[in-house]
C-alpha cells in the first residue's frame, strides 16, 4: 500500500493539545493498524524552527511552497495565537483553498476557523469554531452556517473548536478512513468519555 502524507502546519504559538490526539493516532495507527498507509509532516513558512505554546521547538519537515495538493492526503490547521493577529498565517489559509480547490482534506481548529473564514471558505460551508462572535469578528458571510457543534465536517472541511481536540481527532480519523466505523466508535468512547469498556474492542483491532 501506497504511503500518502498527512501535513500539519507548524507556526509559532501552535496549540500543541489541539491537534495531539490526532496526529498521535494517525501515526499509532500506521505503525499498529495499517502500516506503511500514512505519514506525518511537519509544514512551515520556512525552514526556521517553531516554538509551540508550550514551549516545544519543532523543525519543520517542509517549507509550505514544497507542498503540492497533490502529493497529500490531508492538511491539519492547529490554533495558534498567531491567527488572531491581521493577516495572521495568511499564507496558510490560502493553502486551505488550494487543498480543497484540489479535491484534499482540511482540518482545521481554533484559530484556524479564523484564518479559514477571512478567506471565505466557510461562507458556504457548515462549520464550527470556538464561538460564533469570534468568526463573525471576521467580517466572513457565513453566519448562518455556523453550528454549535464540537466539530462539523462540510465537503472535506473540518472544523473545530479549540476545547474539542478529542472530536476534532474523530473527525479527522474518519475522514482517513483510518479505523471501521465500530473501533472509531471504541475509540472516541475511550478517549472522549474515560469508557474502559472501549479499550478491549481497540485491543482486538490492533487499534490502541
Amino acid at each position: 500500500m501506497k504511503t500518502q502524507t498527512v501535513h500539519v502546519a507548524v507556526y509559532d504559538t501552535l496549540a500543541d493539545w489541539e491537534v495531539g490526539h490526532a496526529i498521535a493516532h494517525i501515526r499509532s495507527a500506521a505503525y499498529q493498524h495499517t502500516p506503511g498507509r500514512y505519514e506525518v509532516r511537519t509544514v512551515a513558512q520556512s525552514s526556521a524552527p517553531v516554538t509551540t505554546a508550550g514551549g516545544m521547538r519543532i523543525l519543520p519537515d517542509l517549507a509550505l511552497d514544497e507542498v503540492d495538493p497533490a502529493d497529500s492526503a490531508m492538511l491539519i490547521l492547529p490554533g495558534a495565537d498567531s491567527w488572531n493577529v491581521p493577516d495572521g498565517n495568511t499564507q496558510f489559509a490560502k493553502a486551505a483553498r488550494r487543498f480543497l480547490d484540489a479535491g484534499v482534506p482540511v482540518a482545521a481548529i481554533c484559530g484556524a476557523t479564523l484564518g479559514l473564514a477571512r478567506e471565505g471558505l466557510l461562507d458556504d460551508r457548515e462549520h464550527t469554531s470556538g464561538a460564533a462572535a469570534y468568526l463573525a469578528g471576521s467580517g466572513y458571510a457565513g453566519g448562518a452556517h455556523y453550528r454549535e457543534a464540537s466539530a462539523v465536517t462540510d465537503r472535506n472541511l473540518i472544523t473545530a473548536g479549540p476545547t474539542n481536540p478529542v472530536e476534532f481527532a474523530g473527525e479527522v480519523l474518519a475522514m482517513l478512513d483510518l479505523y471501521t466505523p465500530d473501533v472509531l466508535d471504541a475509540w472516541y468512547r475511550l478517549f472522549g468519555r474515560s469508557d474502559a469498556s472501549a479499550f478491549p474492542v481497540l485491543m482486538a483491532a490492533g487499534a490502541k
